[in-house]
């Protein structure tokens, strides 16, 4: 999640001002730029127990020994280090003590698998001094939600106090989850329909591709992604994917006014969360808060609302793709490039919007219900999912060669698909092959995963 704190204190007069800001992130096509943001859990070598922020060599040392290292400046919550920021990127928690990187926007996918790299690198050095390792998976395959520690973040009490209220799982969310996610940029607001609408009608099949969760509480849940099983039941009116992204006349002003009807978690003032947990920000942009009187919301405001709505498509400045379970390296760059794929080639976007074209929204939404159970198995017209995953991962082949991005080896971007191949192809999913494992040499022993799915 988002550290808050924008500095745009514009005052919002209307929706058109919040149109603006989100259109203000277009950029031209020569510009793009490729951000990723993964997450993974923290747990003891000894015993396999999540770390708590403050005891011995929990969270707390491992950002200091991080900072220590590496020329990182800390991101502080009431005088807690609940993050490090480096440029454009920074290394920050979600509420259960997962670790994040939230990478820069970089050139292309060699770029960001240097940057993955690092982030290994840095793991390594520092966690087990500590007695830590750091396993990428969807959901926590051993802890009850109890035993999760909570990390000292304002936001993160709010949204606590909250979640039980609209949905039964967002604590889950919050606790045992971990995701993959890639940031990429529009030129337009036709360009970021486009993608918006693509985006969103494929996130069920990037479920399926990057299922990672058939644990819980040390046995077969199930499922395949049980993390997208949670999604199910959080906060329903700011998560799954909004009927508004392909109604006609969608754009950025439709968006926003999607984004308005979200109910608030927070306002951040000098330091400090208020809690107006599910209220307007329409009443905001008025000065009618009960709990800020005559206080009015500016552009920063509006920035920090939209990193409190989840859906599996997400617009800021940039389109955020989201659907997708935390998993091996490999996986996590062939989710970027699946979707740069897909977005940054002119011929690519376009046969992947006519590919999507005959999915209705009832479709797509289906197709997300089933997919936390059956994965790449799920029906889909006359065969499954994989065979949907074959095409779409051809045109996102396509889509990068067309880009031509090379490394000094002389190789292009479409290396970085070649697990996506392998699964369109007939093999496992992440989550088939724990699955094996368990019924296999672990021995019914689920803790097991720790040692095998670590950095």
């Amino acid at each position: 999640m988002s550290n808050p704190g924008d500095a745009d204190q514009r005052i919002v007069e209307d929706t058109r001002d919040l149109a603006a800001y989100l259109e203000s992130g277009s950029k031209s096509p020569a510009d793009f730029t490729i951000g990723t943001e993964h997450e993974a859990f923290g747990f003891r070598l000894k015993g396999f127990a999540a770390p708590a922020y403050d005891e011995p060599g929990g969270i707390a040392a491992l950002l200091h020994a991080v900072q220590a290292r590496e020329d990182f400046a800390p991101i502080l919550d009431n005088g807690n280090t609940i993050g490090l920021k480096r440029g454009a990127a920074s290394l920050s928690l979600e509420p259960g003590g997962q670790f994040e990187l939230s990478g820069g926007m970089l050139a292309d996918l060699h770029e960001t698998k240097a940057e993955l790299d690092a982030h290994i690198a840095r793991i390594h050095a520092v966690a087990p001094g500590l007695g830590l390792g750091f396993a990428p998976l969807g959901f926590h395959p051993l802890a009850t939600r109890d035993a999760m520690p909570v990390m000292p973040k304002g936001r993160y009490k709010i949204m606590r106090a909250y979640m039980p209220k609209v949905g039964t799982r967002g604590l889950d969310m919050m606790f045992r989850t971990c995701t993959v996610q890639v940031n990429l940029d529009f030129s337009s607001e036709a360009d970021m329909v486009a993608k918006m609408r693509v985006g969103a009608a494929l996130q069920p099949l990037a479920t399926a591709l990057f299922a990672n969760s058939p644990f819980y509480e040390g046995k077969p849940n199930g499922l395949l992604s049980n993390r997208a099983q949670v999604w199910r039941d959080t906060d329903n009116a700011r998560a799954g994917i909004p009927a508004a992204i392909f109604e006609p006349g969608f754009g950025f002003e439709a968006y926003a006014e999607w984004l308005l009807d979200v109910p608030m978690y927070f306002v951040y003032r000098a330091g400090v969360y208020h809690d107006v947990a599910g209220a307007s920000f329409r009443d905001f942009m008025a000065g009618r808060l009960a709990a800020l009187p005559g206080e009015r919301a500016t552009i920063g405001d509006f920035a920090d609302h939209a990193t409190t709505a989840f859906p599996d498509v997400r617009l800021k400045k940039y389109i955020e793709t989201r659907g997708a379970d935390s998993g091996r390296p490999d996986m996590m760059l062939a989710q970027s490039a699946l979707w740069t794929g897909l977005f940054y080639d002119e011929a690519a976007l376009a046969a992947a919007a006519a590919l999507i074209k005959p999915l209705t929204h009832a479709d797509i939404l289906a197709l997300r219900e089933a997919v936390p159970c059956s994965g790449i198995n799920t029906r889909f017209g006359s065969g499954s999912l994989r065979d949907l995953a074959g095409e779409v991962i051809g045109i996102a082949t396509d889509g990068l060669r067309n880009r031509a991005r090379k490394n000094p080896r002389g190789e292009d971007e479409t290396m970085y698909l070649a697990p996506l191949r392998d699964i369109a192809a007939g093999g496992p999913s992440q989550a088939e092959h724990w699955l094996a494992r368990y019924h296999g040499d672990w021995r019914g022993d689920a803790s097991r995963i720790f040692a095998e799915a670590a950095f």
